[in-house]
């Protein structure tokens, strides 16, 4: 079965589901597609599995999913009516990541999206585990969204790599997506490439000319197209933080086959930093590597012991263990709206 031309909408029954499925619902209506809402209880599913007296477990498991696809019901209200179609779902899995995994495997969507699952320590939305683990594993294009709304003219960035060490083929794949992004929703797209090496050296040069003449592919002029010099993580991180990007468009894997292959470096130092949603590209030979193995079948809370996990995390974020529009997009009050 091939792709369908909709987006999945992974709601997670709180307060981040109301600008997760505007968002959703405002890309389905721009690209003409439809929507599949989605949620997946992979609390109960956990408590369901380490529960020593399986007797009822098929109802408890019955009544769980019966009340995720209740309350998408509702949600499914609120949705634009300019929306093609719109489908509720419900799962009761765990861990969250692999039940959504699964669940893409299944209706094989063009678009996955996500809220982030959860809250720094300045109360503001972050990604945890489950995310992390969804960049790694999910067979679809991602988008992981935060709980800002958009503009009525979305700002969007795609971040590239035009160095010879680049994923074959996924500085394009990034660079073609992102402009449809653009088109579909009338919004302006940039495209940004940090470089290490001197702007006078030849290997400089070759690749400031390879970012001009992707630029021109989508028809965007020399002004769209930015080379910041100096090391990728901070100069994209602090460049993207003033440009105050939307949506930042980028390649989700590591060009280094490390022993825990999440996501590269430079994308988990630019989550981590930015407030932007982020819509994380995988060459097609990474999504076909990256499938949930069979029988992994753990919660994601018990995956790690604490002291593992947290070094885990630090690995995952690229840092040593001892480191520190044509249409309206959405329809939300002028009060919550940015300009």
């Amino acid at each position: 079965m091939g792709k369908t031309s909709s987006i999945l909408a992974v709601a997670q029954h709180g307060t981040s589901d109301t600008v997760l499925l505007a968002k959703a619902a405002a890309l389905a209506r721009a690209f003409g597609f439809g929507l599949e809402l989605f949620l997946c209880d992979a609390e109960q599913a956990y408590a369901l599995k380490h529960d020593y007296q399986p007797a009822g477990h098929d109802k408890a498991m019955s009544a769980c999913i019966a009340r995720g696809k209740a309350y998408l019901a509702e949600q499914r209200k609120l949705i634009d009516p300019a929306v093609s179609s719109v489908a509720v779902d419900a799962a009761c899995e765990s861990p969250l990541y692999e039940g959504v995994v699964h669940k893409v495997q299944r209706c094989h969507p063009e678009l996955v999206m996500k809220a982030a699952g959860g809250i720094d320590r300045r109360g503001h939305s972050a990604f945890d585990e489950n995310d992390w683990q969804l960049m790694r594993t999910c067979p679809a294009t991602l988008a992981l969204v935060q709980a800002r709304h958009w503009r009525k003219r979305l700002r969007i960035a795609a971040a590239i790599d035009v160095s010879d060490e680049e994923t074959e083929g996924l500085a394009n794949a990034i660079i073609r997506i992102a402009r449809r992004l653009a088109l579909a929703t009338g919004g302006e797209l940039e495209l940004v490439y940090a470089e290490r090496m001197p702007p006078e050296n030849s290997e400089s040069r070759a690749r400031a000319s390879k970012l001009r003449t992707l630029a021109r592919m989508v028809d965007l002029d020399e002004r769209h197209a930015h080379i910041l010099p100096g090391t990728p993580e901070q100069e994209l991180a602090a460049f993207a933080a003033g440009r105050d990007y939307d949506v930042l468009v980028l390649g989700a894997l590591t060009h280094r086959k490390a022993p825990v292959r999440l996501v590269g470096s430079l994308t988990s130092t630019l989550v981590e930093a930015l407030d932007s949603d982020f819509l994380l590209i995988k060459p097609d030979a990474a999504v076909a590597e990256g499938r949930v193995p069979r029988g992994s079948r753990s919660h994601s809370a018990d995956a790690l012991a604490p002291a593992a996990r947290n070094a885990a995390v630090r690995a995952w974020m690229g840092r040593a263990a001892g480191g520190a529009g044509q249409p309206d997009l959405l329809r939300a009050s002028s009060a919550s709206q940015r300009s």
